[in-house]
């Protein structure tokens, strides 16, 4: 249950940002984290704070962490205790920016002003750069699938067919679908964060990060990127359905023909008898 009461009593070590994402599993049954990390935080929506001595950090359901001056040492010990046997489910440390505390609340030059004794505008800004994180794991997704699957066209120009099977370019399209969609379904990535719906004056904190970090232009630009390579797959399935179809009416041709040798054979025999 979502718990309103959090903190602003956070003494900070230094004036490091940090971003990690821990990937899709993060708080599902199966994943290794700490549980007891989540017990000694405080709930807010789909983000857990947790205070330690030298900072804070933030969990987002969808598997990333923005830590506030939380000390290297401490840091990397938090992640151990993170991930525990299951090291690979680190996808990388995204990003790294610098904070301050000021009277307004704006961001320049990877540098954000936050009031300091003001825990959500640090929400606020943990939200943009969480959803910034996690686009920027897709964007690497579509850029690979380009990069693997950019010869296609040129091998279906050249030699008229391509080298990979149905069942392959299937799964491609059905990744590809799963990504867009969870790009709009299930991260919301497009959406304001519910915490805003709920915090409305925290808002233009929110937007000047998202602006900043360029989600929505990003956003359109992997829907295009997206839509393109969806488009391609698509030419591909239609080209191999088609050359099935095609295989399928020869083995059809060449079984009537059979038959019919045979009718004639047969008949030839009963004539010469």
């Amino acid at each position: 249950m979502e718990n309103t009461k959090l903190l602003d009593n956070v003494v900070f070590s230094h004036d490091r940002l940090s971003i990690y994402n821990f990937g899709d599993d993060f708080l599902s049954e199966s994943s290794s984290i700490d549980k007891k990390l989540l017990e000694n935080g405080i709930r807010h929506r789909d983000a857990v704070q947790i205070i330690v001595p030298t900072g804070e950090y933030w969990l987002f359901d969808y598997g990333v962490v923005v830590f506030w001056g939380v000390d290297e040492d401490e840091r990397q010990a938090l992640i151990h205790r993170i991930v525990k046997e299951n090291t690979q489910s680190i996808q990388r440390a995204e990003e790294h920016l610098r904070f301050t505390f000021t009277d307004d609340v704006k961001i320049n030059k990877d540098v954000v002003c936050v009031p300091k004794a003001d825990t959500l505008s640090r929400l606020a800004v943990s939200h943009a750069l969480a959803q910034s994180s996690k686009l920027s794991e897709f964007e690497l997704q579509a850029q690979n699938t380009i990069i693997n699957y950019s010869h296609l066209p040129e091998e279906l120009a050249n030699k008229g067919k391509i080298s990979i099977t149905r069942k392959e370019v299937a799964k491609i399209r059905g990744r590809l679908f799963g990504t867009k969609s969870a790009i709009i379904l299930h991260y919301g990535l497009l959406d304001t964060p519910d915490f805003i719906w709920a915090h409305p004056e925290y808002e233009n904190v929110y937007n000047q990060v998202a602006r900043y970090m360029e989600i929505h232009q990003r956003v359109e630009l992997l829907s295009k990127k997206l839509e393109t390579i969806h488009e391609l797959f698509e030419m591909l399935a239609d080209e191999q359905k088609h050359q099935h179809s095609s295989f399928l009416e020869w083995i059809i041709i060449i079984l009537i023909a059979i038959e019919i040798v045979i009718f004639f054979v047969e008949e030839i025999k009963k004539l010469a008898q």
